[in-house]
């Protein structure tokens, strides 16, 4: 398989990271390529910018973009004009991939009381840039009905430490209205990406790529702090979260044939305490 990340950030890395040692070629697309690991084919591009020719033998394309602040322009740049402009330049190289994948977010769904969500839940954000993200997915769709979009909760794992930040900075607080959450490890979402690249079946137009455990965020913060040897953080008013009230479920992905490495956020967050997993320059 000859893959093409777009947008070869942390995610993107892990992906081609995996692709690699599988056998695959990968071409990593990202403003500064000399960052990606050795045997990347490194491509160096500013995706506000005109693109430079790309690999006209690509097979998959796998957009992990991220935009680069948390507005609807910057999202749009990066989720819908992007993807556009990745499309027209393989295009331009006579090339048409087997295979797209779009990374998004659960962000799509609109959901704040605590129910169960899943691919057939109505895509109803609430926020502007879940808005952008579903006219991004739309967009790809016209174009080509048969991508894939993974739709990502909270990406944790090494140097994605937020929840753990919190809790040993003793900022973290405990809602005093629990809410759930929903994750999915960076190597997890790396692993579900190259499995639906390499489906010998076409893959469904969505999946949500969550681990098998949607949890309280009270919970998750206790369990962080004993893990730390420390108090449960106190109970207070918690500002409106972005991720909204909402239980998704993977059950697609799941039926599919992925197996996760990181079950849950327990397996997750204990190995990323023991350090497995963290990449050095």
């Amino acid at each position: 398989m000859n893959l093409l990340i777009v947008g070869c950030g942390d995610l993107g890395t892990e992906l081609g990271l995996r692709a690699l040692a599988a056998g695959h070629r990968v071409h990593g697309l990202r403003r500064r390529a000399e960052l990606l690991p050795e045997g990347f084919h490194r491509i160096a591009a500013d995706l506000d910018a005109t693109l430079p020719p790309l690999p006209a033998d690509t097979e998959v394309v796998a957009f992990t973009t991220a935009a680069d602040q948390r507005d609807v322009d910057a999202y749009r740049r990066a989720y819908v004009d992007a993807t556009g402009q990745v499309l027209d330049a393989l295009a331009a190289q006579g090339c048409t991939p087997h295979r797209v994948l779009f990374t998004s977010s659960t962000a799509v769904y609109g959901v704040e009381d605590g129910s169960v969500v899943d691919e057939d839940t109505p895509t109803e954000p609430t926020s502007a840039t879940g808005a952008v993200l579903v006219e991004a997915e739309e967009a790809l769709w016209r174009r080509r009905p048969d991508a894939v979009s993974l739709r990502l909760a909270g990406v944790y794992g090494p140097g994605r430490i937020r929840l753990l930040r919190q809790v040993r900075d003793g900022t973290a607080m405990r809602p005093e209205r629990e809410v759930h959450t929903n994750r999915i490890h960076r190597d997890d979402a790396a692993a579900a990406l190259l499995h639906l690249a390499g489906l010998p079946y076409p893959p469904a137009p969505c999946y949500l790529g969550v681990d098998d455990e949607p949890a309280p965020l009270g919970e998750v913060l206790t369990f962080l702090a004993r893990e730390l040897g420390l108090d449960p953080p106190p109970v207070g008013e918690v500002s409106r979260r972005r991720g909204g009230d909402k239980r998704c479920r993977n059950a697609r992905l799941r039926a599919s044939g992925l197996e996760l490495a990181y079950p849950t956020y327990r397996e997750g967050y204990r190995a990323i305490l023991a350090g497995v997993g963290q990449r050095h320059p």
